[in-house]
């Protein structure tokens, strides 16, 4: 039902006179000027500003702290995220003689104005979700006055933030991830080609992508069904089975199937050469750290490109976290703390850095299969009655913890504790459960000690 037209109207002004009370609330709103215990409260930063940033637009809030004992002042002002818009900030900024500066981490529209202020202000990052509003009194200009009061009293929880240079390495390994992830999603897709055309390859060879696979799956491309000829194309080790081969190969290959045959190898051809050239430039940043990298080549489960995802998610320097399990607890690599009333609520692990995460966890699955390695005697000790994926997760803590301490001090080398650590450890306790055990069997064991 419509509104007579003077209710609309009347409304229209009661919506009006609304909002501007809002917007004079926003630009007059006072500093908090005790704790709640009643204490004045003491202002780190007397010249700071928090920014609340879009995609578009961003909000500004600036406090300049008077030092006479009245309140500080407050200003507020709304810019664009162009660069342009960006320049007039870094103006206004000056103009107030500002020396800190916050904001929050919103996706990736924080890099830009992070970029721009870098170097004449000191900058703060901080997680939304560790500085969320109060429910009810959202807006963007009190999302920008929260931040800058945070800051102001040196409340505002700090996110790392590395140098230029290990940004940069960052977009490089994180960027050869998603390639290498892609090469997986290309071979599921021509095994998904070979299922429907009814050749069964991947049953008889352990890598579809491997020397003979391709050599194989190039000739189906071409137009070959002659099945002795594509099991000629096998080498090594795989020429053994070439009976197996010609049954597997024994299928109905339309031109259908080789047209996507055809699309899928050539992508993978060229994510493949794009993963190379990743990799050459990934190379000039961690060169100038050779002698990290190899003493971090020393670890079981870990190359070089590894040692490159350990210098760009951490960096070649730990002094941003007191000792190996701040650093662990940051990486969430360590079981989670929830505890309440005295009762353990949680210890599910974190998410954390997703790209940490993945790097140490094939590390650590790597290092479970190193021959006489205590990563792998600790796999074996933890998966039997706690899973594999919590053992991984066990060795890739361990990992961590040793790049900690190689990285903190040069002098120090890796050196290998051995697969009979934990038997050495507790020799009386491994000599007890290998006398029970044969005793069940049925055995009476009679110990002489070995001489000397």
């Amino acid at each position: 039902m419509l509104l007579e037209p003077a209710i609309a109207v009347s409304f229209r002004r009661y919506r009006a006179a609304r909002e501007e009370r809002v917007r004079e609330n926003e630009l007059t709103e006072a500093a908090p000027t005790a704790s709640p215990e009643g204490e004045p409260v003491r202002i780190v930063y007397p010249r700071c500003a928090g920014i609340d940033i879009h995609k578009q637009s961003m909000t500004v809030c600036t406090i300049v702290d008077s030092q006479n004992g009245s309140a500080p002042e407050y200003h507020k002002r709304k810019f664009a995220t162009h660069t342009e818009g960006i320049g007039e900030l870094a103006a206004w900024l000056r103009e107030f003689q500002v020396t800190d500066v916050g904001m929050e981490s919103t996706g990736v529209y924080w890099k830009p104005v992070w970029n721009a202020l870098e170097g004449e202000w000191k900058l703060h990052l901080c997680n939304p979700h560790h500085t969320r509003a109060i429910p009810g009194a959202k807006t963007d200009f009190r999302d920008g006055t929260r931040v800058a009061e945070l800051l102001a009293y040196g409340k505002l929880p700090e996110s790392f933030i590395p140098p230029q240079w290990q940004r940069e390495l960052r977009d490089l390994t994180r960027l050869r991830a998603r390639y290498t992830q892609e090469v997986t999603r290309i071979e599921n897709r021509i095994e998904k080609v070979l299922e429907d055309a009814q050749i069964k390859l991947g049953t008889v060879t352990s890598k579809l992508l491997g020397v003979s696979g391709r050599a194989m799956l190039e000739a189906l491309a071409r137009g070959e069904t002659d099945v002795d000829k594509l099991a000629g194309l096998a080498q090594r080790k795989l020429k053994r089975k070439k009976p197996a081969l010609r049954q597997a190969l024994q299928g109905k290959v339309t031109e259908h199937h080789r047209f996507q045959l055809g699309m899928l190898l050539d992508d993978l051809k060229h994510t493949e050469e794009k993963i190379t050239q990743l990799e050459l430039r990934i190379w000039e940043y961690v060169e100038p750290h050779r002698e990290l990298v190899e003493r971090l080549d020393q670890i079981p489960g870990v190359d070089w490109l590894s040692a490159a995802v350990i210098l760009a998610e951490i960096g070649p320097d730990v002094s941003h976290w007191e000792d190996a399990r701040k650093l662990a607890s940051w990486s969430c690599l360590c079981p989670g703390n929830c505890l309440s009333a005295g009762k353990r609520l949680s210890g599910r692990t974190r998410k954390g850095n997703p790209w940490l995460r993945r790097a140490f966890c094939q590390m650590g699955w790597a290092a479970s299969h190193k021959k006489n390695s205590y990563t792998k005697a600790q796999f074996r000790r933890l998966a039997g009655r706690r899973g594999k994926q919590r053992a991984v997760l066990a060795v890739a803590h361990t990992l961590l913890t040793v790049v900690y301490h190689l990285i903190a001090n040069p002098d120090l080398q890796y050196r290998d504790l051995g697969e009979d650590y934990f038997d050495r450890r507790n020799a009386e306790q491994t000599k007890k459960q290998l006398v029970k055990r044969l005793a069940k069997l049925g055995y009476e064991v009679t110990l002489t000690p070995k001489a000397a």
